[in-house]
């Protein structure tokens, strides 16, 4: 089993990246998250999930290693398949998936493209004990509830604002004032908007 590759890239997109390592090319299939991080220079290091079936094998490449935990997860719920995760890790930064399921939002499984309510449902149920667990180390700092967050965007995109700029309105409001409260926070957001 292939578990990382060290070496430089010869080729990227945002879905997959071609690296050499010691003269032979790995083509490696990766998120938006780890081409959002991948280095500017040549040298790259990455951890991979090596799957072998029968017709294929395929490398999944990450950036760090809570990514690749994360794709195992997913992977491991039925219906769940290896580009549906891919799907996932790209929709949501780590942080944003641990919270969804612990806090067991639905709604947000739902808005990644390919997930029903169903596979949404099944993937909270079984994943939301081990997500619990992870240290993502993109919490808010000052024991900002994640809980608040997630419900202030979720009322934002309800009623149509974007959600790239609803997150840096209440990412802002947050970082200057962590106990606001979830009224508060959305009121004052949509004056910021």
């Amino acid at each position: 089993m292939i578990t990382h590759l060290r070496g430089r890239i010869i080729d990227k997109s945002p879905t997959q990246v071609v690296i050499e390592c010691n003269g032979v090319g790995y083509l490696v299939l990766i998120s938006l998250n780890t081409f959002g991080k991948l280095p500017a220079d040549e040298a790259v290091f990455l951890f991979t999930h090596h799957q072998v079936r029968e017709d294929a094998q395929t490398l999944y490449g990450f950036a760090d290693e809570l990514e690749r935990v994360l794709f195992r997860m997913l992977i491991s719920v039925s219906g769940v398949g290896a580009s549906t995760a891919q799907v996932v890790l790209s929709s949501m930064s780590p942080a944003e998936l641990k919270s969804a399921l612990v806090t067991e939002n639905v709604a947000a499984m739902q808005s990644i493209k390919g997930i029903g309510a169903k596979t949404a449902q099944r993937i909270i149920i079984d994943l939301k004990g081990k997500a619990a667990t992870l240290d993502v180390g993109e919490e808010f700092s000052g024991g900002i509830s994640n809980t608040v967050r997630d419900e202030a965007l979720t009322a934002l995109d309800v009623l149509g604002f974007p959600k790239q700029k609803s997150e840096k309105v209440v990412d802002a409001l947050l970082s200057r004032d962590s106990s606001l409260t979830l009224e508060a926070l959305i009121k004052q957001a949509l004056n910021n908007i």
